[in-house]
């Protein structure tokens, strides 16, 4: 509650900017053309670079320096040679020296903390200056008030307005684009001042114009302040209309202004206009007497005048008075050629001191040549303050316009009385001093105790000095108060006081506006820290008269106090006690009490005294007087320091109560904890694992006084209520209460009574009590015999207490006590402490109804309770739930997907549906990794013997120990996976599981679609699924959620590039690399293949147009569906549907359909395998390109009847180019093994076994012949050398004499290579070549050898080759003697060999 200096903004690149003002002469050209880049001209060009400048200076800004990094070499105080202006609203910054400036606008950045922070970055350097040895001599920065109606008081832009030596005012916008430029005088600007609309405070206040007033050295001018604002905005209006639209007819709004030529001073370097003032009759027959005599004539009315008061020498201050009315406003030349429309060449002749210029010719012609300058009104002297060797240096006007400031070279500091024209304060030794005011409205809680609590709101008015020579800011209370404040904030820092607001603010627009301006702010361009000054309202206030002040001040003391670490407590006691009987204002008097409880370093005992003290004092008081609030929080504050001492000193004692009582209660719980042991055991061996956690959320952690009482509240009818804030402030409050007792390190039934006897309800207690029960899961399960029975007891003692178990209670209904317990197991994600407190809770209940039984009946039948049958219910389901949970604690192998494991509770799992079990094991099996075929195994109870056969190959003692742990470890938990199931028969059924599971992985392909692994495992996930409604259900769901859009747009794609994609375009389009999409388009061809086969179609006749006509419609088997459903305890699920439901309610596919997406998709995956070139559906007419995509159940228009022969050659081009792929694939891995056996080939990937079969497939589906497929397979095998795998496909060829053809040319040029193009050619072949026949020789030259891709063949292949060709050539065949003489060639190179 004092004075204090807060930092609200920092400026970004002090470094930047000094460099900038301060850099040598060398770089002028660059500043040159900085200049015309960013001055206004008739160039659309150059507008669009001025108005684009700050959004580059802007990327500029982010990659800047920090300001720490900016600090070093800065000490020397360059700012105090420059010109500084800050808006009012902290959002523009200019800085400016000679004839450059730096613009710095507002911008919200993070700090290191993550914390939002205001700074100031450059967005604009330039050169100001136009003509010749011209320099900045003065500038301000005014906020212009938006004109929307949506406006709360944020400014919509601000004006730059720059004085210059050349008499030069100019006008800019932030980003620095000059808007304006007018010269009113022939000398050196002085000084610019702005005054803007202020609401009235009171009724009688004249109501201020707006205006910019202009200081020359022997002449002032006033711009008024609306037709400046008005001007201002079409200016801006025009450049952007000329900067979008590329024109250049601009009319610049003509600027009214007055001039007053001040005369009967020496010197004057400054001034501040105050207004509009009038005078009194007295003051005006005064004045009119001592000017015009005795004689002197009176007017009836006060004339109204505006009043300037201005410093310097001879006189040291002047009064001088203009009466309105008796200057008409002037009006600029352009302005006067404007309005009578002169010729376009005198307007622009006259142009150029606008700053309007056309080119560069014309400016410097027009800048020869300055335009005429009014003369201005001259205006005498009214008074002064004579002082002959005084001269003053600068003069700041109070925010109420009736006090100024005047600083002077005589080191002194005068406070001014304007309306009365004398000095009346003056403070000494304050040389270079820098001036501003605060003006602080009361706070509004302090009318409350204000004796004129009905008046206007007051205000008072401080006035603050900062000396630069001494490094310190002072804040003094006007008109005679004391100083307030004193900062020491360093020697080279500057006092930014605008003393204006926003401009175009009137009486009508700114009703409900918050205007936010900051009024006084400190620079240090140390540091760039901006800071503002905070002063309460009450130390205007003297402390003789104001208690209030007094009663602040010990507050203030209280609160140094109770900061101070240090403090003896005994000291700290004995200062609140004195503080808080001092002070006299009951809200203060409470403010105190409250900051003392709320302290966390005050011991409990001192708070007693302190708040006994206090209660007593004012028990002493008359009844009357006493503030009865302050008294009942007294008197319950004491109640709650009781209560704490009180539990404290319990769990401090070392006498232990014998807890005999209740333990018949307790029969058979042995019996429950040795049938969950295992379970308990194995669940505490995973929760038991290390966490991180802060420790002030250690549940250890002792309880402070403090936070006892914040979450206690004292009822009207003395019980306690406990409010529960946090969930960590709850669970603390339950352990300073309760953990002692369940540790049986405390007397459970003392605690109980005590409690009871404070009147905190029984409720609340069993809450607290539960909640430390399941917090501390992991200490009570290392003893859970003994924390049991003394959760036993507590819960006894609790539900003795009154208002726990009513009365009235019917054993055959449900008690609402119970109920409370159940609920919170019921909720409670501790699966295990939530088991233990359900068998506790429910031997209680058993024990309680048998008692009231025993005294209603006393017969020897045992009583049967709705209440029990519910236990039985909840004991059964927390069982299940704590098995469930164990599982899904087991920790996943390292490298698989990670994720926190699973929290799961009786009301999770009911709210989670029918299908919530299945999905949590799922997420599981997810985590874990678990292949579908081990999953099986586990789920068909066999264990997986491959494992074994891979452990004999490991190497050392550690790894062989090491993989014995995990594969121990997997056993168990495959029990454990096992346990659960039988556990849940319905919920985890085999298929279920299955279901939920492949619907996991194909969510999380969803969400990585580069992890093809997931949604091959998903497919294979719904292979293992028995029954084909729930697959036709999933695969459909699959299809139409993740699938088809994802195909659709590989089928789009690769239909545009004509070939396969490559990666690029694959994560453009489709969202995964082109690796993943092969993978992915293979899993399709699955998926839909098994849609097909669920659909239970039966072929009638395999044919060419089997495809067309003769399939079936979609009709699943007629296979009885499979009826849902779940345990008998879990009845009550009440959340979304499952999985197999929603699969259970899909309809029927049309087949035809299903196997048209398949040809494709299998056409799709064969060219990303393969890399070919095709247009996927450019290969089906167009019934069949409108039926891709459609939904599956529907009955779409398919292709019928013979296909366009052009179009079943482009597929059989492709099905030929689909099949050579693939033999190259099969050649470059069999390549590196001997060519007499064939390499087994894998399950997938280009080089499967399966791919000549599924051409063969296609080819009956696109109305291929399948023939030339196997022809030209069988040929594609031999060049590539693979001659055994080509005798195999050799025998299911129909058309032998095409073959043999084929095959004779191969053969030819097997042999050319060996004889004509090897590199080792014998003279033996040389040899034998000469034998050869002519026509044979002829032949064998003009084979071609480099169309085989393997030509190093072993004769013995080739010899088998030849003598296969003369098996299937007939011999009426025109080649075969040419196939004779080829044996006969190879034999004889053989028996050379």
């Amino acid at each position: 509650m004092s004075c204090s200096l807060l930092e609200f903004c920092r400026l970004q690149e002090l470094k930047t900017v000094r460099d900038y003002l301060f850099q040598s002469q060398k770089s002028e050209p660059a500043g040159e053309k900085t200049q015309t880049e960013n001055e206004l001209s008739w160039d659309s060009a150059e507008w669009e670079s001025a108005w684009d400048g700050g959004d580059n200076k802007e990327e500029e800004a982010t990659s800047a320096p920090t300001v720490e990094e900016e600090t070093t070499g800065q000490s020397e105080p360059w700012m105090q040679d420059c010109v500084v202006s800050l808006s009012p609203c902290s959002d523009l910054l200019v800085v400016a020296r000679e004839q450059k400036a730096v613009f710095l606008s507002a911008k919200w950045r993070s700090d290191e903390s993550g914390r939002e922070e205001m700074t100031l970055a450059v967005t604009w350097t330039g050169v100001l200056s136009t003509d010749e040895g011209e320099c900045v001599n003065s500038s301000i920065c005014i906020p212009l008030a938006s004109q929307k109606r949506s406006s709360t008081g944020r400014p919509d832009w601000t004006c730059v307005v720059v004085g210059f030596s050349s008499g030069y005012v100019r006008f800019y916008t932030e980003n620095g684009v000059l808007l304006l430029a007018q010269l009113l005088h022939e000398d050196p600007v002085l000084r610019l001042k702005c005054r803007t609309y202020e609401i009235p405070r009171h009724p009688g206040v004249t109501e201020q114009h707006e205006e910019l007033s202009i200081l020359y050295p022997a002449a002032l001018v006033t711009i008024d302040g609306f037709s400046l604002f008005q001007s201002l905005r079409a200016c801006r209006n025009q450049v952007a209309r000329a900067a979008a639209a590329g024109s250049d007819v601009i009319q610049p709004p003509p600027l009214a202004y007055k001039k007053w030529g001040l005369q009967d001073m020496d010197t004057i370097v400054d001034h501040s206009s105050v207004g509009i003032m009038t005078l009194c009759v007295f003051d005006q027959m005064k004045n009119a007497s001592i000017l015009g005599g005795f004689n002197a004539s009176v007017k009836g009315s006060p004339p109204a005048m505006s009043q300037y008061i201005t410093v310097g020498g001879g006189p040291y201050t002047g009064f001088y008075y203009a009466v309105e009315g008796s200057s008409q406003p002037l009006l600029s030349h352009v302005a006067l050629a404007v309005a009578s429309k002169l010729t376009s060449a005198l307007f622009s002749a006259a142009s150029g001191w606008l700053g309007w210029n056309k080119n560069k010719s014309e400016e410097e012609a027009v800048q020869k040549q300055k335009p005429k300058v009014e003369a201005a009104t001259p205006l005498g002297i009214r008074f002064g303050l004579p002082d002959s060797r005084r001269h003053g240096e600068s003069i700041c006007l109070s925010p109420c316009n009736t006090l100024a400031g005047v600083t002077d070279d005589f080191g002194r500091v005068t406070l001014l009385d304007l309306a009365r024209g004398i000095a009346i304060r003056m403070w000494k030794g304050y040389r270079d001093a820098q001036l501003g005011w605060l003006q602080v409205p009361e706070e509004r809680g302090d009318r409350e105790f204000s004796p004129s609590a009905s008046l206007p709101r007051r205000h008072a008015l401080f006035l603050v000095i900062y000396a630069p020579r001494r490094g310190i800011l002072e804040v003094w209370a006007m008109q005679h108060g004391p100083r307030v404040g004193a900062f020491t904030v360093g020697k080279h820092c500057r006092l930014l006081y605008a003393g204006y607001r926003l401009m175009g603010v009137n009486s009508v627009t700114s009703q409900g506006w918050q205007l936010h301006t900051q009024q006084v702010c400190l620079l240090d361009p140390i540091t760039g820290a901006l800071r503002t000054v905070n002063i309460p309202f009450h130390l205007a206030l003297s402390d003789k008269k104001s208690e209030r002040a007094k009663d602040m001040h010990l507050l203030k003391r209280l609160t140094t106090i109770l900061r101070s670490r240090e403090v003896e407590p005994d000291i700290l006691e004995q200062e609140a006690k004195s503080v808080l009987l001092d002070i006299k204002h009951p809200a203060i008097k409470k403010q105190a009490l409250d900051s003392l409880l709320s302290n966390k370093n005050a011991p409990v005992s001192c708070l007693t005294n302190v708040t006994s003290a206090l209660y007593d004092a004012l028990k002493q008081q008359d009844p009357e007087e006493v503030d009865t609030p302050l008294l009942e929080l007294c008197s319950s504050q004491l109640k709650l320091l009781q209560l704490y001492t009180d539990i404290q000193n319990l769990h401090s004692a070392a006498d232990i109560e014998a807890s005999s009582t209740n333990q018949d209660s307790l029969e058979g719980i042995e019996e429950e904890l040795s049938r969950v042991g295992p379970t308990l055991q194995r669940y505490a061996q995973l929760t038991s694992r290390p966490s991180v956690s802060f420790a002030q959320d250690s549940p250890d952690s002792h309880l402070p006084a403090q936070a006892f009482i914040s979450q206690m509240e004292c009822m009207e009818s003395g019980e306690l209520k406990v409010i529960r804030t946090s969930e960590t402030e709850w669970n603390h409050l339950g352990n300073f209460m309760f953990w002692g007792c369940l540790c049986g390190k405390s007397p459970l039934h003392k605690v109980c009574d005590t409690l009871q006897q404070a009147g905190i309800s029984p409720q609340q207690l069993l809450s607290l009590l539960l909640s430390v029960w399941l917090q501390r899961e992991k200490e009570m399960l290392q003893k859970p015999e003994e924390t049991v029975k003394n959760l036993h007891t507590l819960l006894i003692a609790l539900s003795n207490m009154k208002g726990a178990v009513e009365e009235s209670w019917d054993t055959q209904s449900i008690s609402p006590w119970w109920q409370q317990v159940r609920c919170t197991c019921i909720q409670s994600h501790n699966a295990a402490a939530a088991l233990l407190a359900a068998f506790v809770a429910h031997r209680a209940t058993k024990a309680s109804i048998t008692s009231r039984a025993d005294s209603k009946l006393q017969s020897e039948w045992e009583a049967v309770s709705l209440e029990l049958e519910q236990w039985v219910v909840c004991v059964r389901q927390l069982e299940d739930v704590l098995v469930l949970q164990t599982l899904l604690l087991v920790p996943p192998p390292q490298g698989a997907a990670g994720g926190a494991a699973a929290q799961c509770s009786i009301k999770t799992l009911l709210e989670g549906g029918t299908g919530g079990i299945a999905d949590s094991v799922s997420k599981w099996v997810f985590r874990h990794n678990l292949a579908p075929e081990r999953l099986k195994e586990i789920l068909q109870k066999k264990e997986d013997k491959d494992a074994d056969d891979k452990l004999e190959q490991t190497t050392g003692e550690e790894q062989k120990k090491q993989e014995e742990k995990s594969q121990e470890d997997a056993d168990r938990t495959a029990e454990l996976l096992v346990a659960v199931c039988q556990r849940f028969p319905h919920s985890l059924s085999p298929d279920l599981l299955f279901a939920h599971c492949c619907w996991e992985y194909v969510v999380q392909w969803n969400k990585d679609p580069e992890e093809g692994r997931y949604l091959s495992w998903a497919v294979e996930h719904l292979k293992l699924v028995s029954s084909p409604h729930i697959q036709l259900g999933i695969s459909t769901m699959m299809w139409s959620t993740f699938i088809v859009k994802r195909l659709s747009a590989a089928a789009f794609l690769m239909e545009k590039v004509g070939k396969s994609p490559k990666d690029r375009l694959c994560r453009r389009d489709v969202g995964m690399g082109d690796k993943a999409v092969t993978s992915f388009l293979g899993c399709c061809v699955q998926l839909l293949q098994i849609l097909m086969e669920v659909t239970g179609v039966l072929v009638k006749k395999q044919c060419s147009l089997a495809f067309l006509n003769y399939y079936a419609d979609s009709a699943v088997e007629e296979v009885p569906a499979p009826e849902l459903s779940v345990e008998e305890v879990w009845f009550g699920a009440d959340g979304p549907a499952s999985i197999a439901e929603l699969a259970l309610e899909q309809r029927g596919v049309h087949y035809p359909l299903v196997q048209h997406h398949c040809l494709l998709a299998s056409l799709l995956h064969a060219a990303m395998t393969f890399s070919l070139k095709v247009k996927p559906l450019s290969l089906f007419d167009s019934k069949g390109k409108n039926a891709f995509f459609r939904d599956l159940t529907s009955i779409q228009l398919m292709p019928s009847g013979v296909m366009d022969p052009g179009l079943v050659s482009i597929r059989q081009e492709f099905l030929l180019r689909v099949l050579t792929g693939w033999v190259q694939a099969i050649g470059d891995t069999s390549s590196s093994t001997s060519g007499t056996r064939s390499p087994p080939l894998p399950s997938n990937g280009p080089n499967a076994d399966w791919w000549p079969s599924l051409c063969q497939e296609l080819s009956a589906l696109l109305q291929v012949n399948p023939d030339i497929l196997k022809r030209h397979l069988v040929c594609e095998l031999y060049n590539q050398g693979l001659d055994l795998r080509a005798e195999e496909v050799m025998l299911e060829v129909e058309d032998k004499d095409v073959l043999g053809s084929q095959l004779l040319v191969l053969t030819g040029q097997r042999l050319s290579y060996s004889l004509l193009h090897s590199q080792s050619q014998t003279q033996a072949a040389m040899e034998l070549l000469a034998r050869l026949p002519p026509t044979l020789c002829t032949w064998l030259k003009a084979m071609d050898p480099s169309e085989l891709r393997c030509p190093l063949v072993p004769l013995s292949q080739t010899s088998r080759l030849v003598s296969r060709l003369i098996e299937i050539l007939p011999e009426n065949h025109a080649q075969y003697s040419l196939a004779l003489h080829l044996l006969e060639a190879v034999e004889a190179l053989t028996t050379e060999d």
